[in-house]
C-alpha cells in the first residue's frame, strides 16, 4: 500500500521552524491543542491526521507501520519540508521512530512520548481490533480512557475526558482496527540504533498503555537521547502534563536548526 494524503492544519509563523505534530491511537490532531497555544509563536506547527483517523482518508486494512511512516514523510513533501522536528505520542511516535531511521536526513529533532519500539502482546492487538471491528470505538473506549488519564485527573476533568471520549469515539473503526494490525506487527527494537536524530524521550511514571521500560529501552538504544519521567502522569501526558511537556518541547526544540524548509 503506498502513502495517502492525510489531512493536516497549520498554525504559526509561516517562516518559522517546522515542527510537526503526530497524534495516537483513536485521537485526532486536535489532541495537540494544548501544544500549539503555547508554542505557536515560535514555530511553525504542523498536526496532521493518521490515515483512518480524523480528517484524513480510511484505505482498506491492515495498515503497517511502514505504511503509516510513509504517510509521514509523504506529507514533508507535499509541505515541500527537507528536514523537520517531529514531535510523536504513541502511535505517532512509532512514526516518527520509523522515519527517523528510514529517512535520517529527514528528520531535525526527535520528541518521543509515551511510545513503544514493540508494543506486545500481539494478541492484545488483535482483539482489541476485533472488538472495535464488531462494535465500534465505543465498544473499547472505556477501558481506553482509564488507561489515558490518572483517575485523580479524570476526577478532577470530567470535561476534557469528556471532549476526548468524543474525539475517541468519532474514529472510524476500520481505521482504528487497521491500525491496531500496525502495532500488533510493530517491531522496531533493532532500528533504534539507526536513528541519529537529537532526541527527547518522555514518558508518565503512571502510564499503563506504555510504561517506562518502554522509553527506557528507546532511549538507551538511540546515541545520546535523553529521557524525562513525569509523575503524575498517565499515557497522554500532552493532555495531563501539559505545562510540564510544553516546558520541555520549548526547551527541547527551542535553540538549533533542526527543521529545514
Amino acid at each position: 500500500m503506498g502513502a495517502i494524503q492525510v489531512h493536516y492544519v497549520e498554525d504559526g509563523p509561516p517562516d518559522a521552524p517546522a515542527l510537526v505534530f503526530a497524534n495516537s491511537l483513536g485521537t485526532a490532531l486536535a489532541m495537540w491543542d494544548p501544544q500549539v497555544s503555547a508554542l505557536r509563536n515560535r514555530f511553525r506547527i504542523v498536526r496532521y491526521d493518521h490515515r483512518g483517523h480524523g480528517g484524513s482518508p480510511v484505505p482498506p486494512g491492515p495498515y503497517t507501520i511502514e505504511d503509516i511512516g510513509a504517510d509521514l514523510m509523504g506529507l514533508l513533501d507535499r509541505l515541500d519540508v527537507r528536514r523537520a522536528d517531529l514531535c510523536g505520542l504513541s502511535l505517532g511516535g512509532m512514526a516518527a521512530m520509523w522515519l527517523a531511521a528510514e529517512a535520517p536526513q529527514r528528520v531535525g529533532r526527535l520528541a518521543l512520548l509515551s511510545t513503544s519500539a514493540a508494543l506486545g502482546p500481539p494478541s492484545y492487538w488483535a482483539e482489541r481490533a476485533a472488538a472495535v471491528s464488531a462494535g465500534g470505538v465505543v465498544a473499547v473506549s472505556e477501558s481506553v480512557l482509564a488507561r489515558w488519564f490518572t483517575p485523580l485527573f479524570a476526577r478532577q476533568e470530567p470535561s476534557t475526558i469528556d471532549e476526548v471520549r468524543g474525539m475517541l469515539e468519532k474514529t472510524p473503526a476500520l481505521g482504528y482496527a487497521a491500525c491496531c494490525a500496525a502495532i500488533e506487527h510493530l517491531n522496531l527494537v533493532d532500528r533504534l540504533p539507526d536513528i541519529r536524530a537529537e532526541t527527547l524521550v518522555i514518558a508518565g511514571a503512571n502510564d499503563p498503555a506504555t510504561p517506562p521500560h518502554h522509553a527506557e529501552r528507546i532511549a538507551g538504544s538511540i546515541v545520546g537521547a535523553r529521557l524525562v519521567v513525569l509523575d503524575e502522569a498517565a499515557h497522554v501526558l500532552n493532555i495531563e502534563r501539559a505545562a510540564a511537556v510544553n516546558a520541555l518541547l520549548a526547551d527541547f526544540f527551542g535553540p538549533g536548526t533542526g527543521a529545514v524548509l
